[in-house]
């Protein structure tokens, strides 16, 4: 295990490792119910996401950790799995195995990018100052991430700022409201907030402490908690509507769906279509690349996780070798292989974060989380016996950290301080990475423009600014 993973040569341990690995897992294992309640929405059976979100997750995972030897762990997308429901299926009206179909698609542009050396060329042109703004937005996305699900904040929308609104069997499932919409700190009335608050407490004294495994250790004790507290109700596991079994009988239902009748042949049935067809594969790729190219970038600079010869070899070398190398190959086949199941996009997880934040320094974390992730697909009840309440914490802490690389950027010169501004707040007000750093290329873009610097600004730049405004037009006109 030691040649495999170089341990020592990383400055980590097993145990180091797996306590990573734990934390990363109940970080982001809330997805392996999300994910199917969003994919559901679009007619997929809700038991075959489950099992098809679990293996893709695995799939990735293991590759990350087995190829690249890094501490990263991947799974269906947040943001990317609305998109292909909300916006692919409801929006434009195409059925749930032509937008598997698309995702399929996105995956294999993504494998042809990155052996190309396309994705390379597209890190290499991210001006410093704007990685070190994608490493600090990075952090306020995941804190902002961790306290929206501690639920310390509420929302009060104007009745005519309501844009949109979905009701189903009499239920409003969700609300989309415009800018009359007005955050405030919650009322700390409930157990659940409640819990939060200890949760943050206690973690907050244990990692300023140095204790070992103080994030995981923060994650379970505050679990415990919540079951006195009532957060969560243990009569409530329910192993026989959960099954394996039923899970595999019904991921015969996606599995394969992108290829049948009504996925990729369709998708291509109706020529005046095909415009709006790729146009929307393109959207899901320009998310998919930057969210992990962001999250790589984010993390991987502070933490040495990438070394020095790693970043040159992106500039300089061709071919699959490096460690990033292999980490952007294998997010790329990920979103492939999760087509296949029957799931939205798979990307490098940010929650990953906290497993690094806990030490994780190898692919060694990347393997616990994939046995985790297998395990759950037995013992799915207990996993929900995590509230969010307990993994909020973590991510708040982890944000704190990672907002360290602020102090790289030159606030004082607002040629940097411009685009580090706007990538660091849109990505965490947008709930998303790559809108941040598409907000950052437009206004470097502008700024150089009219500093008559255009000369500092790469043809790739250039080209993937260019791909972010089309995409923007379009998600406008549609």
């Amino acid at each position: 295990m030691e040649k495999f993973f170089k341990l020592k040569e990383n400055g980590t341990t097993v145990s180091t490792e797996i306590i990573a690995g734990l934390t990363t897992f109940f970080a982001m294992s809330y997805i392996l119910f999300v994910n199917p309640s969003i994919l559901s929405l679009s007619g997929m059976p809700f038991q075959a996401v489950f099992l098809a979100t679990i293996l893709s997750s695995v799939v990735g995972t293991l590759v990350m950790g087995l190829f690249a030897n890094v501490p990263y762990a991947q799974a269906p997308g947040m943001g990317l799995n609305a998109f292909f429901t909300f916006t692919v299926v409801f929006g434009l009206g195409y059925s749930w195995e032509q937008a598997l179909a698309m995702v399929f698609l996105c995956g294999m542009i993504n494998i042809v990018i990155t052996v190309t050396k396309l994705r390379k060329l597209i890190i290499k042109s991210i001006p410093e100052s704007l990685q070190h703004a994608i490493g600090g937005g990075i952090g306020i996305f995941v804190a902002y991430v961790g306290i929206k699900n501690a639920g310390f904040l509420q929302f009060t929308s104007d009745a005519n700022a309501i844009v949109s609104s979905n009701v189903e069997d009499g239920a409003v499932t969700n609300v989309v409201s415009n800018g009359g919409i007005v955050p405030a700190l919650a009322n700390f009335n409930n157990p659940a907030i409640l819990l939060a608050v200890i949760g943050l407490v206690l973690t907050t004294i244990l990692v300023i402490k140095q204790v070992r495994g103080a994030i995981l250790i923060g994650i379970v004790v505050t679990s415990f908690i919540s079951i006195p507290m009532g957060v969560v109700d243990l009569s409530s596991i329910n192993f026989a509507e959960n099954s394996l079994s039923n899970s595999f009988k019904e991921l015969g239902t996606t599995f394969g769906a992108a290829f049948g009748p009504n996925g990729m042949p369709s998708l291509f049935a109706d020529a005046s279509k095909i415009p709006q067809v790729l146009l929307t594969v393109l959207a899901f790729s320009l998310s998919d690349i930057f969210d992990t190219i962001g999250t790589f970038i984010g993390t991987g600079r502070r933490t040495g996780i990438f070394s020095k010869e790693d970043e040159e070899a992106v500039e300089n070398s061709s071919g699959i070798h490096s460690k990033m190398d292999k980490a952007l190959f294998s997010d790329a086949i990920a979103t492939s292989v999760g087509a296949v199941l029957g799931t939205s996009n798979v990307t490098t997880y940010v929650e990953s974060a906290a497993g690094i934040g806990a030490g994780g320094r190898t692919g060694l974390t990347s393997v616990v989380v994939a046995g985790l992730f297998l395990l759950s697909s037995f013992l799915s009840p207990i996993v929900a016996v995590v509230p969010p309440q307990a993994t909020a914490p973590a991510l708040i802490l982890v944000g704190v950290m990672m907002m360290a690389s602020f102090k790289e950027i030159n606030w004082t010169d607002l040629d940097d301080a411009v685009p580090a501004f706007f990538t660091s707040i849109f990505m965490g007000l947008c709930y998303s990475i790559s809108y941040g750093i598409a907000a950052g290329f437009i206004f470097y873009v502008i700024i150089k423009v009219i500093k008559g610097k255009m000369k500092e600004i790469s043809p790739v730049l250039w080209i993937v600014t260019g791909l972010f405004l089309i995409n923007f037009i379009v998600l406008a006109i549609l």
